[in-house]
């Protein structure tokens, strides 16, 4: 463990040193993605993000207890009173069912982490699968006094809680600006005050995604999720939640007010928030044309950039930008990042080439190694950490260059000390050889063709093979998806 570990607290504003609940335990719960499309590099910045933080606390000794979900619940668009959730609206457009956008997404989000080499969590909780959790809150907030039920549609009354307990801490809002900034009712919401959100809504007869209630047949307002699952995963009160910036609110801070609204205490000792990402110096929107999906810039099939980046580039693009900062992503960024990312590689394969000498000079390995700590520990200074492993690649290069040298037992642990800061914290691999990919071509291609076979097996309804080629592959950890589109192949 590390007592001088600092995290920036949203919550306060200021840095404090972290202490978790129990000794040598951490929670953490991050929100996860809605699976109605497909992750977008915002998304993934985030994620990334917290996989540094989940890995570093990891390789302090913690041990780590990370709780990232999936949205799969059927909400309106923007948390509003009417419309349409976006995906049973993805579902119309497709002509399919609700679920089977959920398991498209769902695949394409885990998949897409795994490109970027990002752990999965300890629990990927669904808001589906805990509707029961959802409906137990709502009633224990009722009966605290702050909701009320209009028209078979819970409602969190936040002008009352607000009188009892602040309202807006972490965003720094305060409710009479959000009374003098929202619309009038106008009859047109159930709702008492403008600022109340819903824990229930009715579904209307055209709304696919609903449950049974004590109230209605309907589903579960946006923000309750994350508060339920948190709750049952981590207990009442955790060591950090975290998201992205344009989750503070209203997200989290509603999060905040139906936990404190049962137990009357904060529910999180540090909120940490990610910063957003920016494409050309402006803001990513599907709808002007300034988006890029993480697949595209993977394939290089897109019109924004003039050729392909790896996901290690990118994600060594991202861990140089302080996660709490806004980062830009442009194509000379990502040139940069990929001289940067290949001088990393080239030092950890010179190291295991190099000689060693009697002594070393030109470098101090022990002062070193406590000034790559001392950035991690300041609130995960990834940007800062990667300097100073710059600094170790010119000490490489200078003992390449017979310019420096270095004895036996620094070479080891400067081996060491770099594999874990590359491998481990930062969460970076080298580029596949070209055997490598050459072994992963043909794999590829002999799963093809085995799922070719499978699927003229189940046209001439010779189930038996087909079943057999299923259950074969699945023993070697290859999973078999079917969708209205056709079949696919995962490797686990």
């Amino acid at each position: 463990m590390n007592s001088n570990l600092t995290v920036y607290n949203s919550l306060k504003g200021e840095k404090e040193v972290f202490q978790p609940i129990l000794p040598g335990h951490v929670g953490m719960y991050v929100c996860g993605p809605t699976v109605y499309s497909n992750v977008h590099l915002g998304n993934c910045r985030t994620f990334i993000s917290f996989d540094l933080i989940y890995r570093y606390l990891t390789h302090l000794g913690y041990k780590v207890r990370y709780v990232r979900n999936i949205t799969d619940a059927g909400h309106l668009e923007n948390d509003a009173d009417e419309g349409e959730d976006r995906i049973a609206k993805k579902a119309r457009l497709e002509s399919i069912e609700p679920m089977e956008v959920v398991q498209r997404y769902t695949v394409d989000f885990r998949d897409t982490m795994a490109k970027f080499n990002a752990l999965p969590p300890s629990i990927e909780p669904t808001a589906t699968g805990h509707i029961v959790e959802q409906i137990e809150l709502i009633k224990e907030i009722l009966d605290q006094g702050y909701a009320y039920e209009v028209n078979g549609s819970v409602y969190f009354d936040v002008i009352k809680f607000n009188k009892d307990t602040l309202y807006g801490k972490l965003s720094g809002r305060r409710i009479e600006d959000l009374i003098h900034n929202t619309r009038a009712l106008e009859g047109q919401s159930d709702k008492k005050n403008p600022q109340d959100f819903a824990l229930w809504k009715k579904a209307e007869p055209v709304h696919i995604m609903r449950w049974p209630s004590p109230w209605s047949d309907g589903f579960p307002g946006w923000h309750l999720e994350c508060t339920a699952m948190s709750r049952k995963y981590l207990g009442n009160q955790f060591d950090i939640h975290g998201g992205g910036m344009d989750l503070k609110f209203p997200h989290h801070e509603c999060e905040i007010a139906q936990a404190e609204s049962i137990d009357k205490t904060p529910p999180v000792n540090y909120w940490l928030h990610a910063n957003m990402l920016t494409l050309n110096g402006k803001k990513m929107a599907k709808s002007t044309g300034n988006n890029i999906l993480p697949g595209e810039m993977f394939s290089g099939e897109n019109t924004l950039f003039s050729r392909s980046f790896s996901p290690m580039v990118v994600r060594f693009f991202f861990l140089q930008a302080h996660y709490r900062s806004i980062v830009d992503l442009s194509e000379a960024a990502l040139e940069a990042s990929g001289k940067g990312y290949q001088r990393l590689v080239e030092a950890l394969d010179n190291l295991d080439t190099i000689d060693f000498s009697k002594t070393t000079t030109g470098f101090d390995l022990l002062q070193w190694k406590e000034r790559c700590y001392e950035a991690m520990n300041d609130d995960f200074n990834s940007p800062l950490l990667i300097a100073h492993l710059f600094d170790a690649v010119k000490f490489i290069n200078a003992v390449v260059n017979e310019k420096s040298s270095i004895n036996k037992e620094d070479l080891e642990n400067l081996k060491q000390s770099l594999n874990v800061f590359f491998y481990d914290v930062l969460g970076l691999k080298k580029p596949e050889t070209k055997n490598q990919t050459k072994n992963q071509s043909t794999l590829e291609g002999t799963l093809s063709l085995l799922l070719e076979l499978r699927n003229k097996a189940r046209l001439t309804k010779d189930f038996e093979t087909s079943d057999l080629i299923r259950e074969e592959l699945l023993k070697l950890n290859v999973q078999i998806n079917d969708t209205a589109e056709g079949s696919s192949f995962k490797i686990n």
